[in-house]
Formats: C-alpha cells, structure tokens, sequence
C-alpha cells in the first residue's frame, strides 16, 4: 500500500527496474539525474563525465587513491620544460573495432577545444600537439604547465574514423540545443560497452570482453535508471529494486542504515558549492530593476554575503553533513589556505543597510535559478538562502528545476541573475578553478569558461597567468593565495561548504567512494 503514494510513473519505472535479470553480476543502480547528452565534450558536469567515463576513456586517469595512473597512455615526461609527450598504449581497439592511435588523440584534442566545446579550458596552456608517430604525441605549452597530465583525466579520446562516419567531428553545442550521433551513442575504448539508452534517460551498459585492463569488477551488465524524486530513489533501494542508490537522501540516511541488508557510504566531497551573481550585465535581467545591475556594487554582494547564515545551512539543512567552507577551493585542494577560510559575518539588519546605501532602501527582485536533483540537498540550500535573503529585503523568486534543465542556464550565454552551483577542478589545484571561474570572459577563448557571472579583475587574470607557468612552489603558491584573496574580497562567487557524498547500497555489493565524486564501475563487485 505504501507504494501507492509514490505516483503512477515511479511505480512504472520501479517495476521497469524489479525485472532486470537478477544475475549476481548484473548491477542496477539509481541517481537523481541522468549524465544528458553522452556526447563526452558537451558538458562541463561531473555526472556527465564520471558516468562517461565508465565507456570513453582517457591518456591519463586516477587511481583509488586519486594519484594519476597510465590509461590510454602508458607514460608521460618532459623532454623540454614546455613540452609533455604521451607514450600511447597499442593494441587498444574501440568498441566498435577501430583500432586506437595517435591519429584519435590528436583529433580528440581538436574536437575538445574546438567549437560547442565546454572542456576547452583544459587546454588554456597548449600552443600546439604534434604527432610524434603512430603512438606518440606531444603538447607543447605556452611555458611549464606542471598539472597538465591531471587536465587529462577529464579528456575522454574519440575514435576519429568513427566520427567522420557519422558526421560528428564537432562537438554537439548543448546551448544551441543541438542534437548528433554523439548525443546517443558512444564507441570507447573503456570496461563497459553501451547497449541501450531510452528517452528516458535509462542506461544500459555490458562489460567490454575485449577492454585491455584486467577487470577488478566482476559485472557482466549494468542497468541505470534516473529517479528525481528523493523519496522515490531511497524507496526503491529498500525494496531491493535497485543495489545502489548515488545521492542518497539526508533524510533516508538513518532509515537505511538500520534496514537490514543496506549501509550507507559517506564521504567529504572536494567539490566547493557556492552561489553565484550576475556582475557582468548592465542591466539585471527578470528582475525589478530597470536600467542597472545591483550586483555591480560591491555594497550589494557584500549584502547578500551577510545575509546568508551559512552555520544555520551546516547543522539545520544539511544536518551537518557538509564542511562549511568560504573560499573557492577548499581542503584537499592544492592552494587551499587555511588562515584565508574565514566565516562570514551573519547579519541581516547590516545587510539591509548596505543595501540602503546602494540605492535600495526597499531592496530588489529578482529570480534566482538552483537545481533540485543534482547536489546534496540542493532544493533545501536554495530554499534556506531566499528566505535568508528575503529578510534582508532581496526577493528571490526561486526556481527549482531537474538539473538537465539548470545546466542550460549556467553555460553560454549565460541566462541567469543569481545561482547555486558546484566546482571541482580536475587537477585538484586551485588554478584550474580560478581559471575556470574566475578569469575574464574571452570570445572564442579557454580562459573562464565557466565564469558564469562575469567577474573579472586585471591583476586576478595576470595572477592567474603566472601561476599557470610558475615552477616555483613557493611563489606560485603566494600567487595563488593573493589570487583567492582578490576573489573573495571582491566577493565574486558566495561559498558555503563542501558536502558530504551520501551513497545507499545492498551490504553485497563493494565499491570505491572516491572524494571527486566520480563512481567508477571498475570497481564495483556484487557477490
């Protein structure tokens, strides 16, 4: 009876998952959203490029322990300070028998920094690739860039002759809703092979007999299923319908902890979540304001800044499983600094006044966009933060939408006022993330990409040059931490904490939790 209450669609899809076949290898496993497009270039997103991952794969990927490890490349050096050569791996073949070589390297490059593409930024530094031989290729850098081979792990390489067949030798641009061949299909080199992908975002995946690693996992299918609905994901898990659930709910921790046969699995995310502003646009669009951008005054970030009770979001919304955090990169992080993770000051009736110094003694409206299926409580953060703000007289009207939709607005052109949204850079070194979020917009450039709301400072962008060359420890650490410092001062972007990753498995079924967030199936065992 109680399964009524889930509604007639998620019964359907709970049936849908009820008659896979029960086989000790088959793996059937939930999640919030499904990764979109599977074109691997499309999307900046970790969902996307996590679950990708498992099909496509890199020159260089981590390990258990998120140390770098060989993949598609069996090794890397530095011949010059400036150059990286990468020694490929023969007698690779993709899955649809191509046989891999430098020639897919250097065209996977070309495709991943070229246009429609939002993993340029990976290649900020390179000058230019050449192909050595059959199964060398070397990126030259504009000067040292000692964290490129980490930039790797997020380049999945493409089989070229596959692309020109199906006419997608450039990438598939997402914002101008554009559809392809790579939407829907996928030809790797990687440990699982896909068979089916429904409208519905439903995945299903068999292992690759031929992959070239010795499989730690003992799966011989892989059946994925989108669940939005929180209750409906963790209600699915204890009916033994699915063996794991990714982005378990704060809620349904203690309830499966003590349904028999499940654990929960928890683990400190590197990821910063942060809010975000409009800083950039002359006038703020959805909003009451007519003719100017109240974000352009520092007054009012610094407003909305005091108005969120960020220990009030740790102990009541997330119950405590996040690390508050008030810097862009946060601990585990290269560059993270302890003694600059200051808390900022609550104060709502102080925030109301430096909005009436502003020019907005009856303060503004505006929209502000958050998903509701992507991040550790997501809907909850955004809810707590309007009415946060709604005190200090900013009338947000809250947008919550599935995080295929929010994705939309968060990437070019850039169609949103105020946002909450997460980071983690590849490298795990604050430069990727302050090259990403926080370096001036370029057209047609790599550099801020992902600087959703515009910022943009003269000695941050040449701060951010600098460390991008440094080889000096010390002084490219000084330059990061004067770097985070502009940022936070300036009160770019809002950071509130980095939350706990919250999974939900069957006790029989073993996997890797790593800090990045990416859930690898290659170690996944169901016994």
């Amino acid at each position: 009876m109680r399964m009524l209450k889930w509604g007639a669609a998620a019964i359907a899809i709970v049936a849908a998952l009820a008659t896979a076949p029960v086989d000790a290898k088959t793996f059937r496993w939930a999640a919030g959203n499904d990764p979109g497009a599977l074109d691997p270039y499309s999307r900046n997103v970790t969902t996307t490029i996590m679950f990708l991952a498992n099909m496509y794969e890199q020159l260089v990927r981590h390990d258990r322990e998120l140390n770098l490890q060989p993949a598609l490349a069996t090794k890397w050096e530095q011949p010059a300070p400036d150059v990286w050569r990468f020694t490929l791996r023969q007698g690779v073949k993709f899955h649809e028998g191509e046989p891999f070589t430098a020639d897919d390297v250097v065209f996977s490059y070309e495709r991943a920094r070229g246009p429609g593409s939002l993993l340029a930024n990976n290649f900020a530094s390179v000058k230019e690739l050449r192909k050595i031989d059959a199964f060398t290729v070397e990126f030259v850098t504009n000067g040292p860039d000692a964290t490129f081979p980490a930039l790797m792990t997020n380049i999945m390489i493409m089989s070229k002759a596959w692309a020109e067949k199906h006419n997608i030798t450039r990438t598939t641009d997402i914002s101008k809703q554009e559809e392809s061949y790579a939407s829907s299909n996928v030809n790797g080199t990687g440990p699982f092979k896909l068979r089916a992908r429904s409208s519905d975002g439903r995945v299903e995946m068999v292992a690759n007999p031929d992959w070239w690693d010795k499989p730690e996992h003992n799966l011989t299918e892989v059946l994925f299923t989108p669940l939005a609905n929180p209750s409906t994901r963790t209600a699915a898990l204890i009916a033994g319908d699915v063996d794991m659930v990714y982005g378990l709910p704060i809620n349904s921790v203690e309830r499966v902890q003590q349904t028999p046969g499940l654990r929960v699995h928890q683990k400190a995310d590197l990821r910063t979540m942060f809010f975000g502003m409009d800083v950039i646009s002359n006038e703020l669009r959805d909003s009451d304001v007519k003719g100017r951008n109240p974000f352009k005054d520092k007054r009012v970030r610094q407003a909305v800044q005091m108005a969120i009770n960020t220990d009030a979001i740790h102990r009541n919304v997330m119950r405590g499983a996040s690390v508050p955090n008030y810097l862009m990169v946060g601990p585990g992080v290269n560059g993270f600094d302890p003694s600059l993770n200051v808390p900022y000051k609550f104060d709502a009736d102080g925030a109301k006044r430096l909005l009436a110094e502003a020019g907005y003694p009856n303060g503004f409206e505006m929209s502000m966009d958050c998903s509701n299926d992507r991040y550790v409580n997501d809907e909850q953060v955004c809810t707590a933060v309007a009415s946060m703000l709604a005190r200090a007289g900013i009338r947000a009207r809250l947008r919550l939408m599935p995080f295929q939709q929010f994705v939309r607005f968060v990437n070019p052109p850039y169609d949103t006022n105020f946002f909450f949204v997460g980071w983690l850079p590849p490298t795990y070194d604050a430069h990727n993330s302050l090259l990403s979020l926080t370096a001036t917009r370029q057209p047609g450039g790599i550099s801020g990409n992902v600087n959703v709301g515009g910022f943009s400072n003269a000695r941050n962008d040449e701060l951010i040059r600098m460390m991008g060359t440094e080889t000096d420890v010390a002084k490219r650490n000084a330059m990061i931490k004067e770097s985070l410092t502009i940022v936070r001062d300036e009160m770019a972007y809002i950071p509130i904490h980095q939350q706990v990753l919250l999974y939900g498995a069957k006790q029989n079924v073993s996997l890797v939790q790593l800090p990045s967030d990416w859930f690898m199936l290659r170690y996944v065992r169901v016994d």
